[in-house]
């Protein structure tokens, strides 16, 4: 079985998503065993509390990029961590980080990529983005994670209809529901078998 790292700075709802697919089944070739936050006052860090999963807070404020990602690794390392998750991470990591952890970290972003992803669209303001150009379609996407912000190889996507009197919390809350939640825990379970097969055929 994979062990699985998730990394988060908000509230948790897509870490949320991750456990609650472990114990549905959905998830069933990876195991969460730690959480790692970004910053002080991460709610996420409650939901791994509530489950009895070990996490950890790096502040990147306080630590500075270089010593944040350092100590990152360390930690993920002395996990045996073979997945990353980035759920709702904001931090952007350095090409060498994302090199040593080359096709073994997926994020998932609140958009139909390329539209409305790269450097500076995350959160609400994609969808304010979204709603600004009058779409009629979003939704959700993840993908590989390289040193290109949200330019990794998609791995899956799924629409989601927008309504003539959304708003960004409204949009925001449907992707999330009709499409993050749904896809990230399924992309997860595509990876781990994936890491799971690469490891057998080495052996």
């Amino acid at each position: 079985m994979v062990r699985i790292a998730v990394l988060v700075s908000g509230g948790g709802t897509n870490l949320q998503a991750l456990l609650d697919a472990e114990r549905k089944g959905i998830l069933t070739s990876g195991k969460i065993v730690l959480v790692v936050a970004d910053r002080e006052g991460c709610k996420a860090l409650e939901k791994a509390k509530t489950h009895a999963v070990p996490s950890l807070m790096l502040d990147k404020n306080t630590l500075g990029k270089a010593e944040f990602e350092k100590k990152l690794v360390e930690a993920l390392e002395e996990n045996g961590i073979g997945l990353v998750i980035l759920a709702g991470f904001l931090s952007i990591l350095s090409g060498d980080f994302c090199r040593r952890f080359e096709e073994r970290m997926i994020n998932v972003h609140p958009s139909l990529i390329p539209s409305f992803s790269g450097k500076g669209f995350y959160g609400l303001k994609v969808h304010e983005a979204a709603l600004l150009r009058g779409v009629k379609v979003t939704g959700a996407t993840v993908h590989i994670v390289d040193n290109v912000p949200d330019g990794g190889r998609i791995l899956m996507q799924k629409a989601v209809e927008v309504m003539d009197n959304d708003t960004p919390e409204t949009l925001q809350r449907r992707v999330m529901e009709q499409a993050e939640w749904i896809i990230l825990p399924q992309a997860a379970e595509m990876m781990c078998r994936t890491i799971d097969g690469e490891k057998e055929n080495t052996l």
